[in-house]
Formats: C-alpha cells, structure tokens, sequence
C-alpha cells in the first residue's frame, strides 16, 4: 500500500483513480464548500483522520507555511491546480496572477515531504504558446526539487482510451506532468523531451468506435421524466426548425453533407456585409453563408418562410454549427446550445463537460445527459453520490473535474505504481 494526498480535490477523481490502485488518502484539501461535501459523502470512509484537524481541509495556502505542518508525509501528490489563469475563457495571466502561484504552494509541500510520485493536471492551454515561461518555470522548479520530469507537455484525452483501460467517449484534452524523486542532480542530468505518454488511441483503438448507448447513457426507463435533463417546448422547437433546414438541404444536395463552417441565418443574402473593419476570420464566414444562400436560395427562402423568417430566436439560435458530418438529421446528433449556435456532432464521443451550462444534448434520447451519465463519462462508479445538491452544481463539479480512467491509466504507463510497489516491498525488506 502507498498513501497519497489529494489537492484542489474537487470531487475526488484522483481519489478514485489512486484508491482503486492501492493507495490510502491521508490528506484532502479543497476549497468549495459544495464540494468538500460530495467528496466527505463518497470518500470520507477513506480518508485517515488526523486528531484535532478536519477531515477534509480548505484552502491551501494556510497549510503551506515553511514547515507545511499539517500535512502527513505521503507517497504521491495529486493536484489538479487551479486552471482558471490558463484557460482560454480567462485572462491567460498564468503565472502572473495570484492564482496562478498556487502551484509554488505545491513546490512547497514538494520540498518539505519529498514524495516519491506526483500527478500534476491541468487544461492544455497551460502548455499552451502564449504560457512557455510559465510552462518553463514549473518544470524548472520541480527539477530543482529533484524530481524527473519531461519537457513535453503529456496531453490526453479519454477518448483515446479503450474502455477496458478506463476510458470514456468524452474529448478532454488535459495536461499531465507525472515526476518521480530522483534528486536535483540526477533529475537534471536525466532531462529529456520524451512526454509520458502521446496524444494518439492507444492499443489501436479507434476512437470512432465509441458508443454512447454501450458505454454511458442509461436506459430511458431509469432517467427521471422530469428535470434539467428534458429540453423545454422552446428548445425543441428551435432544434424542429433547424432539423428541417437540414433535411431540406440534403434533399436539395442530394445527400451531400452539409458543410463545416459556422452557418448564420442573419448572413444569407446576395453580397456578404464586408466593410474594412470586418475581421478576415469573419469575412471568409460572410463569403462562405452568402455562396451557401446564392446556390441554394430557394430552397432556403422557402425554409425561412415556413418558420416566419426564425421570429423570436435569439442571436445564438439563428447559427448552426453543421460538425455531424453525413448524419441524416439534426435529431441523429449529439448537441449543444452554445453561444456560437447550436452545434451538431456525430453521436459518438462527446464535447468536454465545462463548469457551465453547456451539458450535451443526446438527439436520438431528445434529451440533455444526466448527471449520472455525466460521471460516468469522468470515469467515477455508478455509486458515486451527488444527493443534497441540484443538478447545476453536479455538473459544475464534474466539469471541474479529473478523468479517473485517464489518471490511473498514465500512473500505469509512467511506471510510477511499480515503483511504488519495489519501494513498498523493499521498506517491508
């Protein structure tokens, strides 16, 4: 057995991932309060408690004092650190910004208990180009602390997983920095650019094989009539409409897919609506709808018609994003109502879950996933509990959160669980 602590835990996917490799959890830290509770509600039974301390911890920073003296000696130390000063949907400050030097408060707990194992996770943008000094500065910093680490960001997604070694049909693509102690001088001496692992199927699975039905969604009988998860009349009739553009334009091309670039009701017309100051990434989009409207124009016309020109739509409704390839319908896909439009993927791996209301639309269910369905494309148990809170803050927790299958699958390839396992029996030697 090995013991680990769990930091920024969230909801506990590294829990999960470590616990099911014989690991035991001597220290959880998590700010949320939301989320300690869901953590305690389904881990709380395997954590060790501390006398005179919480069994889950808050926030960090007070615990990372220059002799961390809360903190347990551990084996490995998983953190998925805040990602927020990395995310393209902030301000990319990265390390810059106060949130972003959490991660010196990790190197701290580094320094002063010399694990044998981290598991560090992140968005993909942190390895990102506009985050190569940061990138820089943490591998530097953690090689100074003697651990082994590669140069090249490790980025992996679930899908890229078969399901017999714990993936799920979800597109989310992290960064991984796996390290072992091996002292600052051979950790430099050693210092290479080979990644954990590449970003590729692994085992020749193919990631167009993935079923939903198989794999994650739950039979209709066991889902709720009521809830978040049922599309209101107004959802429904903004995904009739489209789904009759859509059949009526492959019945006009023949069955020729629709195409990839974003489709916009509002820019159907003769000549596109360029000034100097339309942005070139707009003006190809422009040109593109308005040659889309120009070959097709009665069809479209007649369309528009039929559906009082989309009176009522919101701006974000009156888009399409045709990315379902040579799917029959708009129905047969996998959606999302995003601010861009409403965007259409084949019903196979889904989008990432985000800590927002983007929760995807399964068409052929006519109904958005489920919050147990929700975890399972995380990789967590169909035990795991979300009792006590609504749906929103579920799905903000998983959208925070780690694939479990994807961490124990790259501990396994790094090597990191067999040493584990020598030190363990050489210690009990």
């Amino acid at each position: 057995m090995f013991t680990f602590i769990d930091l920024f835990a969230g909801i506990g996917g590294f829990h999960h991932a470590l616990s099911g490799a014989g690991g035991q959890c001597v220290f959880v830290s998590e700010i949320d309060e939301q989320a300690k509770r869901i953590y305690e509600q389904n881990w709380g039974d395997h954590v060790t408690p501390r006398e005179g301390r919480p069994l889950l911890e808050g926030d960090i920073i007070p615990l990372t004092d220059p002799e961390v003296q809360h903190i347990p000696d551990h084996d490995v130390l998983a953190a998925g650190f805040p990602c927020q000063p990395f995310s393209k949907s902030g301000f990319q400050r990265g390390i810059n910004e106060t949130r972003g030097t959490l991660f010196f408060n990790i190197a701290k707990i580094l320094e002063a208990k010399r694990p044998r194992v981290i598991i560090l996770e992140n968005v993909r943008n942190l390895a990102g180009p506009r985050h190569r000094e940061t990138w820089s500065t943490i591998i530097r910093t953690l090689r100074d602390l003697g651990y082994k680490v590669s140069d090249t960001p490790t980025v992996f997604s679930p899908h890229l997983l078969p399901p017999e070694l714990g993936g799920t049909p979800q597109i989310r693509d992290r960064v991984f920095i796996v390290g072992t102690h091996v002292g600052r001088e051979r950790a430099w001496a050693e210092a290479d650019s080979t990644p954990t692992l590449e970003r590729k199927p692994v085992d020749g699975w193919n990631p167009s094989m993935w079923d939903l039905d198989t794999h994650v969604l739950l039979d209709e009988s066991e889902v709720p009539s009521t809830g978040p998860h049922r599309l209101s009349a107004e959802e429904i009739r903004w995904i009739d409409v489209w789904d009759d553009f859509v059949t009526t334009l492959l019945e006009v091309r023949d069955g020729t897919p629709l195409p990839g670039f974003p489709i916009w009701a509002d820019e159907f017309r003769d000549v596109p609506a360029i000034t100097s100051s339309t942005p070139k990434w707009k003006a190809d989009f422009l040109r593109k709808n308005s040659e889309f409207y120009v070959e097709h124009r009665d069809a479209i016309d007649t369309w528009l018609a039929r559906h009082g020109g989309l009176a009522g739509f919101p701006p974000s409704r009156r888009k399409l994003e045709w990315q379902a390839q040579d799917a029959p319908s708009l129905w047969a896909t996998a959606m999302h109502f995003r601010p861009s439009g409403i965007r259409a993927k084949k019903p196979t791996y889904l989008p990432a879950m985000v800590a927002i209301t983007q929760t995807s639309i399964i068409g052929p269910r006519r109904r958005r996933i489920t919050v147990r369905e929700g975890a399972r494309l995380q990789g967590l148990p169909d035990t795991f509990s979300f009792e006590g809170q609504p749906q929103s803050a579920s799905f903000k927790q998983l959208g925070n959160g780690v694939s479990a299958g994807v961490v124990g699958f790259i501990l396994r390839e790094s090597g990191a669980l067999e040493l584990l396992a020598e030190q363990t029996q050489a210690g009990a030697a």
